[in-house]
């Protein structure tokens, strides 16, 4: 494959994640649009761990497509292929399970799913990670964001190897995060 018809498959996933997600918005301060979070896993993906892999990045961009919107697999089947619908399928969650039962299967599951998988969810607990340092969800209290950090080094211990600069940079933001937490609760 050239890289015009790479790009153009890119291109092609950003629009379509784009329609499927137009009216949602993200859980932080200023309600920032969702699009904006497949994209920077994607770009965490090309970036920091030097993915090159289409199916990883198309992946990425279409990564909660099927578990936040009305996308069935077999669409993103249609439109970019089994590869791309098995890696979809395996980072996303069954919303029909409790939220404290998707968490423990994503623990339970990170060692067993591909290594584009595996990629593809360590870029996306990056970018979670990021924003509950940056811009955290509105109503989260200091615990609930250091509960989710917790959870996600749990998640992230079974990812452990698919790719190290990823794995850096997870843990630089983890560090950071923790430390602007500990920093918000020492305030007065």
């Amino acid at each position: 494959m050239n890289h015009s018809t790479e790009y153009a498959a890119i291109l092609k996933a950003l629009h379509f994640a784009s329609i499927k997600h137009k009216d949602q918005r993200r859980k932080d301060e200023e309600a920032s649009p969702y699009i904006n979070h497949p994209i920077e896993v994607a770009e965490i993906l090309a970036r920091v761990g030097q993915v090159t892999d289409l199916v990883v990045l198309q992946s990425a961009i279409l990564h909660d497509t099927i578990e936040d919107t009305q996308t069935t697999a077999e669409e993103i089947e249609a439109w970019f292929g089994a590869e791309v619908r098995s890696v979809v399928l395996e980072v996303t969650d069954d919303r029909s399970l409790l939220k404290q039962e998707r968490k423990r299967l994503q623990i339970e599951h990170a060692p067993h799913i591909s290594t584009r998988a595996q990629m593809v969810k360590l870029a996306d607990k990056i970018s979670n990670v990021r924003a509950i340092e940056l811009a955290p969800p509105a109503n989260w209290s200091l615990e609930r964001r250091r509960e989710y950090l917790d959870w996600t080094e749990q998640v992230v211990a079974g990812l452990r190897g698919c790719n190290s600069h990823l794995e850096e940079l997870y843990d630089q933001y983890l560090q950071s995060g923790r430390a602007k937490l500990d920093s918000e609760c020492a305030q007065p």
